[in-house]
């Protein structure tokens, strides 16, 4: 179990803080899992310093940002003020970032690419860093989003490993907005499990209890925390 997974909440919780808290931990009871096998991804795109940082103080440490530039203009100062932050990205990556985001993320959830692959794999034996990595699916296999599509996701998964050389955390998932959640995180908790894989980042705001029914392992929730942006 990861120090980020178990890292308690300690002050009066802003925002929407208390109320997903409360909601990851009776879903976790109706699934009969541990809270502490649920790490809670705090989604601070778009948010500022100012907005950030009472849910830092509160004691959330682990957040997700969808944007490589946008997460080295605020985070450093963050990171340098308040110990333990994990920063997760959660939006896709191009190719000519992976030498910043291996630099300053923790964990990278939108592996889905041979290019995306190689350029990671060169920075993590560059940086000596090894970022968690998490093999980004499209299970809706919807046009205008970026994934591995379902029925190629365990070459894909087995050419992280063996041509890349990349250590392979877990899968990620953004089911349609227009359909229910539940088959889409059981297809991506079917596909991790055959291949081996412990970590299933899925279920945002609307839909993160659901998820953690399916075995989420990190939930990313942005509005139900800080609001509509």
């Amino acid at each position: 179990m990861t120090r980020e997974m178990t890292a308690p909440l300690t002050k009066p919780l802003p925002n929407g803080l208390a109320t997903v808290e409360q909601e990851i931990a009776r879903a976790c009871k109706e699934a009969r899992r541990e809270r502490a096998s649920v790490t809670l991804i705090a989604v601070s795109k778009t948010f500022d310093a100012a907005a950030i940082s009472p849910v830092i103080d509160a004691g959330q440490r682990v957040f997700g940002e969808n944007r490589v530039q946008e997460a080295k203009t605020k985070w450093p100062a963050l990171t340098s003020a308040y110990a333990g932050i994990a920063l997760h990205l959660i939006g896709p990556l191009q190719s000519n970032k992976a030498k910043e985001a291996v630099a300053l993320f923790d964990a990278i959830h939108s592996v889905d690419r041979p290019s995306i692959c190689e350029a990671l794999a060169k920075e993590i034996n560059a940086q000596k860093k090894q970022p968690e990595l998490f093999v980004q699916l499209n299970t809706g296999e919807e046009p205008q989003k970026a994934g591995v599509a379902p029925g190629e996701a365990d070459a894909f998964i087995a050419s992280c490993r063996d041509k890349y050389g990349l250590v392979i955390s877990g899968l990620m998932c953004i089911p349609p907005v227009n359909e229910a959640p539940a088959p889409h995180f059981a297809l991506t908790a079917k596909i991790a499990a055959r291949n081996g894989l412990t970590n299933l980042s899925m279920g945002m705001s609307a839909d993160f209890a659901v998820a953690i029914q399916f075995g989420a392992t990190h939930v990313r929730v942005g509005s139900a925390i800080f609001g509509h942006r």
